[in-house]
């Protein structure tokens, strides 16, 4: 891999979907201060459309859990193998780590040893598990990019350099709140089922979201679905599951962005995750579900600090969609949680009200070119 002498080099790592599509708009916005910077590392089908030379395929090492991490040990080591070399061999001028700590963290410390400025965009989520990994954040990393309101006052009692970007999702131009009204009243039978962006996340998931969709059909026969496919999930993987279900479930599979899904549903059935936020932003209302390992799913609860996972009620301080978590996440409890929902006209209403509320949270369009500011100056 050869770059001109005089070009700056910026290594980025992005480990999911959601990080993937929030660095590619980072480097966008970079590359609007300086054309000429030289872009490389780890991420997906974003990143790399956005000139990114990408060493690893970021499919291959997002996990969640703790088993479900060895199952994809190979790969993890092969990334880390890869993007330490790199350090050695580019010397970036910047290191952009993107989410994704258990992986992220153990490159800063590589880059941390050979004096590589560390910008952290959308920290780990040290508010809510795990919160001794804000010490190691603070003596690797020189600045952190936050993207939820609550995060920066975290930072600063630690007396870490930090900085409320805003969050992403908000540089998309989104329709007006009336218009989405509109389409929402009009799309009131069509449920989106958003089972996630791992292949892991959707072998626990779709399976039972369609079993429930099952259970609804039943009683309401009007009803239709679009099922969500991330960038990074093989559509066959996701065709191979939903076969079995064509003569008892109306639906159509999307592979556009979950933003196309969002604008023709009603109602969504959603893993936790940020597609949640996403969700709320359309003002659509939803229920969250999640299953992981057993093993996993006690030790993160013995290791949590807070009592909600999803993005939206995190954000609010209280539960405003239900959560649907392990055993709770049932073919039945989803499909009478949602029917009672469906059923509630007023209680939508406020709903719709309520997630609206949430884009006033979030610090307003410009989170990329915030972002890309702090790079600049890094470098």
């Amino acid at each position: 891999m050869s770059r001109l002498k005089e070009q700056k080099c910026v290594m980025i790592i992005a480990g999911e979907a959601s990080g993937d599509l929030h660095g590619s708009k980072l480097v966008m916005a970079m590359r609007k201060s300086n054309d000429s910077l030289f872009f490389c590392g780890i991420g997906g089908q974003a990143l790399k459309n956005a000139g990114v030379r990408i060493l690893a395929d970021a499919s291959e090492l997002a996990v969640v859990g703790i088993t479900e991490a060895f199952s994809k040990m190979i790969s993890l080591v092969k990334g880390m193998t890869i993007a330490k070399r790199l350090l050695k061999i580019l010397n970036p001028d910047l290191l952009i780590l993107i989410d994704f700590p258990d992986f992220n963290l153990h490159i800063a410390a590589s880059a941390k040893k050979l004096g590589i400025p560390i910008l952290y965009y959308i920290s780990p989520q040290v508010w809510a598990w795990r919160s001794g990994r804000i010490k190691k954040i603070g003596n690797l990393v020189n600045h952190v990019a936050v993207i939820l309101p609550f995060e920066e006052d975290l930072y600063l009692e630690h007396k870490i350099p930090v900085t409320f970007v805003g969050h992403p999702l908000l540089d998309i131009d989104y329709p007006p709140v009336d218009e989405i009204l509109k389409r929402s009243a009009e799309n009131r039978s069509i449920i989106g089922l958003l089972p996630g962006s791992r292949d892991r996340e959707i072998a626990r998931h779709l399976s039972v979201m369609l079993d429930a969709a099952q259970d609804l059909v039943k009683r309401n026969n009007d009803l239709k679905f679009i099922i969500s496919i991330a960038s990074s999930v093989k559509r066959k993987y996701v065709e191979a599951i939903v076969e079995g279900y064509r003569d008892t479930v109306n639906f159509e599979l999307l592979s556009d962005n979950v933003d196309k899904v969002l604008e023709k549903c009603g109602f969504v059935i959603a893993a936790s995750g940020t597609v949640t936020l996403e969700a709320a932003i359309y003002g659509v209302p939803m229920v969250i579900i999640y299953k992981m390992s057993p093993v996993s799913y006690w030790l993160g609860k013995a290791m949590a600090k807070v009592k909600n996972i999803g993005l939206v009620n995190l954000i609010e301080g209280k539960e405003i969609v239900p959560e649907l978590l392990q055993g709770k996440a049932s073919p039945g409890n989803i499909a009478n949680t949602v029917y009672e929902m469906l059923n509630d006209s007023s209680g939508l209403t406020r709903l719709r009200k309520d997630l609206f509320g949430i884009r006033g949270l979030l610090g307003g369009q410009g989170a990329s070119e915030r972002v890309a500011k702090i790079a600049m100056d890094m470098i």
